[in-house]
């Protein structure tokens, strides 16, 4: 069960951590509450499955990677997991998932991002990956991204605190 500051806890995470060095010190505060209360009660939360996850969100194209890739692969099933670990060791790969075949349309089921200062980079480091892996044989496509879409977490609107008027 949860609690008005549980509510109050979840409305701060949703605007995103204070950008400083002890951010739940800052949130604890604005609660009355330690940072380690603080910390405690996002552990019940998340413990709870109130909270998934936390997680950062980094703008990728204001730190200067302007060209981003989402690269499918059609994996053998038997090795999908093997692959998508290999895969995920890369240091310019952001993330790296499985996903469900949608038929003969799209056979794809491991999809990965590639972030990179500019198109030619990203393919430098696909084909790296490709030889790397052994994923020469592979069918595979990349999608590079046209537009970039605001970025934020999760919402829970269901728990989010009203400002009074």
């Amino acid at each position: 069960m949860i609690d008005v500051i549980d509510r109050q806890l979840i409305h701060l995470l949703q605007q995103g951590l204070p950008l400083v060095s002890r951010p739940y010190a800052v949130i604890g505060k604005q609660l009355q509450l330690s940072e380690d209360e603080t910390l405690s009660r996002l552990a019940l939360l998340k413990k709870q499955g109130v909270i998934k996850r936390l997680g950062v969100i980094v703008n990728h194209r204001q730190l200067g990677y302007k060209a981003n890739a989402m690269v499918v692969f059609d994996i053998s099933d038997s090795l999908v997991n093997q692959v998508g670990e290999h895969i995920s060791q890369f240091n310019f790969i952001n993330l790296c998932y499985q996903r469900p075949r949608q038929g003969e349309l799209w056979p794809y089921n491991l999809y990965c991002m590639i972030h990179g200062k500019n198109r030619d980079k990203v393919l430098q480091q696909l084909n790296h990956l490709i030889e790397s892996c052994g994923l020469g044989q592979c069918q595979h496509e990349v999608l590079f991204s046209k537009q970039c879409f605001k970025q934020r977490g999760a919402l829970y609107p269901l728990l989010s605190v009203q400002k009074k008027t």
